[in-house]
């Protein structure tokens, strides 16, 4: 019997029975106990992790992203910068990084209404499903207070949780993408020796000009106003032409921002017409000026030219830039730069980190004047900090300039640690002994003398640069002999002979030149079809942007970058780099350029 009794299902519960059991003051009728009873049971189904989970995976394999306008948004012109977002739907489980960040940033700026949308229907017996038994009156209670749990308690929550993790993905994307462009831009060959004009334009305040020489000392500056309102073409010439023949002017570096179009089209005719007057041959780049008025109104730029205003630092800064990239782009907040996507957006501390990461390689992998090079440039050498790279430049403007690495060591706070992390990195053009001109270590400076006393070099054969054969000669003579009898390993005696043939060699040599261009064109004279040579200016998760000599970037998109499939425009293109691209359509109403890098069919 007590066996049979045992197996018998359980009497089903009598919920208003049940519920007169909890009556009080504070809860005087079974209706509002048995709602008690429901919170209690949402709460229950929404603290259990195993139906949390089963409800993120729900709606990360199966939710979409949706986005419309805000409301009272309709009518703004700044709506267009997301108007392919205005009626918009893409999976959870397909939307691209780019995207994500898109929605983010419209929904901060309250330009979008952004949300997460499923089967609520089908999430609600999800949410239910480990609580519900079945049968019985209790068993539609533990229905409705599943629906209210998952409705007011945990869609809330997890949406919040994977938009969250959304962005957290694509932060991530996002930063490395900004990695892979910060390197090749700084990275540019620098413009070296050129007299440079450096352009800042503007509208109605005038484009501001600083003539710097070949080392960026600046030379001379001055405002004009060829462009509206005031349109001063004719004095402008006077005055540029004047001070092209003053200083020797060789390049005109001009600024990308407001008023750069016309201000280009101003310095094509200019230079037309100076070659005509005078067979002077003047050429121009336009400059990406992303982060010069940044550093125009920094602190720093307020040290290095106290008495200039902000703008005319500006112009330095633009001229600066097209001689030494590096040097200059090193003083500016790379999140200003403007080769990332959404960086503003990303969390500043890990961001900053890993971007350090790439100023200390790239000034690492260049190298650095120990007599010319800013505090912005010392403090990311190996070794160094920004006090000891303050404390080398004070040094340097008390003592003069250095003659030899061997006197960093009488540099305060630079010690021995310091200087073996440093020395190497550090170049001295000019200086006592020419291995300071390489990147030769102090350390293997006596092996490097001994390798060359082995073929009967010296290292004034070095400064004069008479020892073109010496690799032809080691190879005759053996290499491993040649390094056992020098104690270098090969790959470290390598490294040593192309640092000996070279000495103050620069490896952003070996890379493509910006474009020098004399004649500009516009916007209106690009065809379908037609064949042009661009730079690289950006690389996005979905395309990169191609300067091909008008004012607005033309934009390959990743599919019509090359005939195989890749995941990354980044695979194949790099800022800075120069390619062959084909005009695909020219929007004139949206000032867009679609471009293809595909070969022509047949």
């Amino acid at each position: 019997m007590k066996q049979q009794k045992a197996c018998r299902p359980p009497t089903r519960l009598n919920v208003q029975t049940e519920a007169k059991q909890y009556l009080s003051n504070e809860v005087p009728t079974t209706d509002e106990a048995i709602d008690g009873a429901k919170d209690i049971i949402a709460e229950m189904i929404s603290d259990d992790a195993e139906t949390r989970k089963k409800l993120r995976n729900f709606f990360f394999r199966h939710g979409e992203i949706k986005a419309t306008y805000a409301k009272g948004k309709e009518a703004e012109d700044e709506k267009k910068t997301y108007e392919m977002y205005a009626n918009y739907q893409e999976p959870v489980a397909g939307i691209k990084s780019h995207r994500v960040l898109a929605l983010n940033r419209g929904e901060k700026e309250e330009f979008l209404k952004v949300s997460v949308e499923v089967d609520d229907e089908f999430a609600t017996r999800i949410a239910g499903a480990n609580f519900l038994k079945d049968g019985g009156e209790a068993t539609q209670i533990v229905k409705e207070a599943a629906k209210d749990g998952y409705e007011r308690l945990i869609k809330p929550s997890v949406e919040r949780e994977i938009r969250a993790q959304l962005f957290e993905d694509a932060s991530e994307q996002a930063i490395k993408t900004f990695e892979t462009n910060l390197k090749p831009l700084l990275m540019q060959p620098p413009v070296k020796d050129k007299i440079t004009m450096g352009w800042d334009p503007a509208y109605r305040t005038g484009c501001k000009i600083c003539v710097v020489d070949g080392t960026g000392k600046v030379l001379d500056k001055t405002v004009v106003f060829p462009t509206p309102p005031q349109n001063k073409t004719d004095e402008a010439k006077r005055i540029l032409k004047a001070l092209i023949a003053k200083h020797g002017v060789e390049v005109i570096s001009c600024g990308n921002g407001t008023a750069s179009k016309e201000s280009e089209f101003f310095i094509a005719e200019l230079i037309k017409e100076i070659k005509s007057e005078t067979g002077r041959e003047v050429s121009y780049v336009i400059v990406n000026e992303a982060g010069a008025s940044v550093y125009s109104a920094s602190a720093l730029g307020a040290e290095e030219f106290p008495d200039y205003d902000v703008t005319a630092r500006s112009a330095v800064s633009i001229a600066r830039r097209l001689q030494d990239p590096l040097a200059e782009l090193i003083k500016i907040d790379p999140k200003s730069i403007g080769v990332g996507q959404y960086q503003h957006d990303m969390n500043e501390k890990r961001l900053d980190g890993a971007l350090s990461g790439v100023l200390e390689d790239c000034v690492n992998s260049v190298g650095v004047d120990l007599n010319t090079a800013s505090v912005s440039l010392l403090k990311y050498v190996a070794g160094l900090n920004a006090a000891v790279a303050k404390n080398i430049v004070a040094y340097r403007e008390e003592h003069g300039k250095f003659k030899s690495r061997k006197q960093l060591l009488k540099v305060p706070k630079l010690g021995e640690k310091a200087f073996t992390q440093c020395a190497g990195f550090l170049r001295i053009d000019g200086g006592e002994n020419i291995l300071d001109n390489t990147a030769v270590h102090p350390e293997s400076y006596e092996k490097a003398e001994k390798l060359l006393g082995l073929f009967a070099y010296t290292k004034e054969d070095v400064r004069a640069r008479r020892i073109s054969d010496l690799r032809e000669k080691i190879k005759a003579y053996g290499e491993e002999k040649a390094a056992r009898e020098t104690t270098l390993d090969r790959a470290t005696m390598s490294d040593i002979i192309t640092e000996l043939m070279k000495p103050g060699r620069d490896v952003r040599e070996a890379l493509p030149a910006p474009v020098l261009r004399k004649d500009v064109m516009s916007i209106e004279d690009l065809k379908a079809g037609m064949e042009l040579i661009g730079t690289v200016r950006n690389v996005v998760d979905f395309g990169a942007f191609i300067d091909v000599g008008v004012h607005q970037d033309g934009l390959v998109h990743i599919s019509e970058i090359t005939e195989r499939y890749i995941k990354h425009p980044s695979e194949v293109l790099k800022v800075g780099q120069i390619v062959q691209v084909r005009i695909k359509e020219v929007d004139l109403k949206k000032n867009r350029i679609a471009l293809t890098m595909k070969k022509k069919n047949g």
